[in-house]
């Protein structure tokens, strides 16, 4: 048999509007990956299913349009373990195809009924649209920004125009705003290049380096927002997760290593992430789902070199980009009081994601690549000018940023500054995850895989029956009450730095 623990196995949704290109996009990524010598599986729609034998909502009373919203998901939830099963038990690398996903149903049905129908068979947002999938790829309907090209006729149980189009391809984004790896792929090119990008994003996210083949170059890009926060009222619909950080012991010279905790309402997720440096001053980053007790065998090998990060994520979508906003919360270094920023990923021009940037958030500068405000660096406990642990990344960080329509080296007219001194501009951007390896951190190995994707650790979730932390840990307001105490135990509440050292921001 294969050696399994280098096996990957990717389960993807491809979600989106009326005439987004979901079907083609599953044959183009079909194709794509079947020629890599990957076995292909592709679940279909249930909702297809079930409505082409017959069913009729208008036909329907309330009660029964609820409980059939309830058994159409209890059956895609069967049919997805299914083929869950088989490629957990697939020789070769295998990538599932998912036709719509489980947090698809709750764009047709109002919130107060899905919250019931979610605690009336023991689900939760976190295992339904988190845990349950590596990927989320929502397709465009045309109907928002191709309209010459929107129709209905190549498909027997679509009917919508386009007004309504738009509005189902708005409710469908929503469902899924909060997975921490959901891509939208917009209208703003030709379709060949909208499937073009489709297989870019996805290979990017796997870890398969695609070369100048697909010629797109989506990158991450960082930007610092002004505090104070607005009033929930001012954001469009959005998702808030508790978010903790730990860097785990290592070279700092050849890799950072960390854990991250994500959750809502005491239901967590658990991803490890190594990130490799290379000569090159390319940056590899091979990240890993974990169970919870994974989770709690490497937290006692955390880096003492640095905090605990506590941060509120908030996820939207804005202008068709999707958007992750950090506010980074107490107890933390002085330098990361009141520090806030948002991130994105996009291929557009420095113009064109300037124009799309949410503006009822005040922007300051764009810091992508910026080891001021690198995660790792934020996190260390020394003083910066004198730790030997600083990371200022690669030499040929020089590229131009945008910064309110100044380069980064002026924000709004005035040379940027860190603790009084001019910034570093030498880091790098980035944040491309091609490569592979193991990770074997206290005696626990990590499946070897290109990505996020391992056999072991990130395969087969089931419903109800996956290991469940809420017994375990409680919410204590902003964190987690056990990794709160012991950061207390060790760090005190408020870690003893000199003001000095604090980003002005």
């Amino acid at each position: 048999m294969a050696n399994q623990s280098q096996k990957i196995m990717y389960k993807l949704v491809l979600t989106g509007g009326p005439c987004g290109g979901k079907t083609t996009g599953q044959s183009r990524l079909s194709t794509f990956f079947e020629n890599l010598g990957w076995k292909v599986f592709r679940v279909p729609e249930t909702a297809t299913v079930l409505l082409s034998g017959g069913v009729k909502f208008a036909d329907l009373s309330p009660e029964e349009a609820t409980k059939f919203q309830e058994n159409l998901l209890k059956t895609m939830i069967q049919i997805e373990n299914t083929f869950f099963e088989l490629g957990r038990t697939c020789q070769r690398n295998c990538l599932i195809i998912c036709d719509r996903g489980a947090m698809d149903a709750s764009a047709f049905i109002s919130k107060e009924k899905w919250e019931a129908m979610m605690s009336a068979n023991n689900w939760n947002s976190v295992e339904l649209r988190d845990n349950r999938y590596n990927h989320i790829v929502h397709m465009v309907s045309a109907a928002n920004g191709a309209e010459d090209f929107y129709s209905t006729e190549d498909h027997a149980c679509r009917s919508e125009g386009v007004e309504l189009a738009r509005e189902l391809d708005y409710n469908a984004a929503a469902a899924w705003i909060g997975h921490p790896y959901f891509d939208v792929i917009d209208n703003s090119t030709d379709f060949d290049k909208k499937m073009n990008r489709l297989l870019a994003c996805v290979c990017h996210r796997i870890g398969i380096d695609t070369g100048d083949r697909l010629n797109v170059n989506s990158k991450k890009r960082k930007f610092l927002v002004k505090p104070p926060m607005l009033p929930d009222a001012e954001f469009p619909p959005f998702q808030d997760f508790d978010v903790v950080h730990n860097y785990l012991q290592s070279d700092f010279r050849k890799a950072q290593v960390r854990l991250r905790k994500r959750g809502q309402k005491g239901h967590w997720s658990y991803i490890h992430t190594m990130r490799k440096f290379h000569p090159t001053g390319q940056s590899v980053e091979v990240r890993t789902q974990l169970t919870h007790r994974d989770y709690l065998n490497m937290l006692p090998q955390r880096d003492d070199a640095h905090f605990t990060i506590f941060k509120k994520r908030r996820c939207f979508i804005y202008n068709n980009q999707y958007y992750q906003l950090d506010i980074y919360r107490q107890p933390t270094h002085p330098r990361c009081r009141g520090l806030i920023l948002l991130e994105t990923y996009s291929a557009h021009d420095q113009d064109a994601l300037l124009a799309t940037l949410p503006k009822f958030l005040t922007i300051e500068k764009e810091v992508t690549g910026d080891p001021a405000y690198s995660m790792y660096n934020l996190s260390l406990k020394e003083d910066w000018k004198t730790s030997n642990k600083y990371y200022t990344g690669a030499d040929d960080w020089q590229h131009k940023r945008l910064t309110n329509g100044h380069s980064a080296d002026k924000a709004n007219g005035h040379a940027s500054k860190i603790n009084g001194h001019a910034e570093k501009l030498n880091g790098h951007d980035a944040y491309r995850m091609y490569g592979q390896g193991g990770v074997k951190h206290n005696g626990h190995a990590c499946s070897k895989t290109h990505a996020q994707a391992g056999d072991k650790v990130n395969g087969y979730s089931k419903m109800n029956d996956h290991h469940r932390t809420s017994g375990h840990e409680t919410l204590n307001g902003d964190v987690h009450d056990t990794e709160l105490s012991d950061y207390k135990n060790t760090n005190g509440v408020t870690p003893k730095i000199p003001k000095k050292d604090a980003v002005k921001v």
